[in-house]
């Protein structure tokens, strides 16, 4: 194992989604992450394709069982971090809630990933992604002037506002624990990580430099100048020089001359965005890439998954690898010395109880 969480030990009892993403980047960074799975296992994904379990360990526990229950305490016992995502109450009537497991470790780091939160009148209900955007006020931001609000997968909620803010809140916890020596529940709820992200539109509305409308600002596709472009062969090309230097670039580049306009006048953005997209639909995605290649025009070709990873950017990176057959990305950050690594695949529903039973309990 390699990574600045070398030697940290977490436990993550299975779920779906966010908790699991988490872990996954826990174990990214270097820490020995042990899945408690149910015996045989459970979801639609082949194993060995189930990337969000990379860089795990798995043991079989029944849960529903008091050997089992007893056998998952034991891991408590050894381990710095929990990590689950069930519906609030879950926990505590299997008997690993945080009462019992911090009486087991009180150092321990109880954290728990829930799209509503633990409490709250929708606290018990069941909810998605979607959801979870829609009610922080996020969904309402994201489309096209007139339309209806757009769905941007399940990366904003789930994994932007849920599994990310869970990483960083077990992180802050243990550097707390690091001077107090107590452990303490971390409560990452998706619709308060989401509404963290919109922090900066917030403060927009707030000061009228922000309308609170779709596809109207200055990031949402309101301006000719942050939006995508449709190519002569049916690619896109993705344009954002927001500042006005970047902007002469993009100008220059794509020959607009007079048509450029005043670049924040909104009364311009019209004839501005007809004369943008003239251009683009002059020429092929792969030839608009090549001029923009070497400059600051801030414009981009849109890939597609099977193409990003040729990127010569992120190629030379090594953004996305080749993992025993399966093109995945790579974990990030990056760091100086202790540079993370893929560890080991995804593992089979309890591929590793013997050896985790010998090599934490033994």
């Amino acid at each position: 194992m390699t990574g600045p969480l070398h030697g940290l030990r977490v436990v993550e009892l299975a779920g779906l989604g966010p908790a699991p993403f988490c872990a996954m980047l826990l174990a990214d960074l270097g820490a020995d992450v042990v899945r408690v799975d149910r015996p045989g296992g459970s979801g639609a994904v082949e194993p060995k394709l189930d990337l969000l379990n990379r860089g795990k360990r798995s043991i079989a526990l029944d849960l529903k069982d008091a050997a089992g229950v007893q056998t998952a305490l034991r891991l408590v016992e050894r381990a710095d971090v929990l990590v689950e995502g069930f519906r609030p109450g879950v926990a505590e009537r299997l008997g690993i809630g945080p009462d019992e497991c911090l009486s087991r470790r009180p150092q321990l780091i109880y954290g728990r990933m829930t799209g509503w939160g633990q409490d709250g009148p929708r606290a018990q209900t069941a909810g998605h992604d979607i959801t979870y955007l829609a009610v922080s006020g996020v969904l309402h931001t994201i489309g096209r002037a007139g339309g209806p609000p757009q769905i941007p997968l399940n990366l904003l909620g789930d994994f932007g506002g849920g599994a990310l803010y869970l990483a960083v809140g077990i992180l802050a916890a243990l550097w707390e624990a690091r001077r107090s020596g107590r452990g303490q529940v971390v409560d990452a709820a998706i619709v308060d990580g989401a509404a963290h992200l919109n922090t900066l539109v917030m403060g927009l509305l707030a000061g009228g430099l922000w309308r609170d409308e779709r596809g109207v600002n200055l990031l949402d596709s309101g301006a000719p100048f942050y939006d995508v472009y449709a190519t002569a062969d049916g690619g896109y090309m993705a344009v954002g020089p927001l500042e006005p230097q970047f902007f002469a670039v993009f100008a220059d580049r794509l020959g607009l001359g007079a048509q450029a306009g005043a670049q924040y006048d909104p009364s311009a953005w019209p004839s501005l965005r007809a004369a943008v997209a003239e251009r683009f639909a002059g020429r092929t995605r792969d030839e608009w890439t090549a001029i923009f290649a070497d400059g600051d025009g801030c414009v981009a070709p849109v890939w597609s998954l099977a193409e990003a990873p040729a990127d010569p950017q992120l190629a030379a990176r090594l953004t996305y690898v080749d993992r025993d057959g399966v093109v995945q990305p790579a974990p990030a950050p990056r760091f100086s010395r202790t540079v993370p690594q893929l560890s080991r695949p995804p593992a089979e529903p309890g591929q590793h109880t013997a050896e985790i039973l010998a090599d934490w309990l033994g």
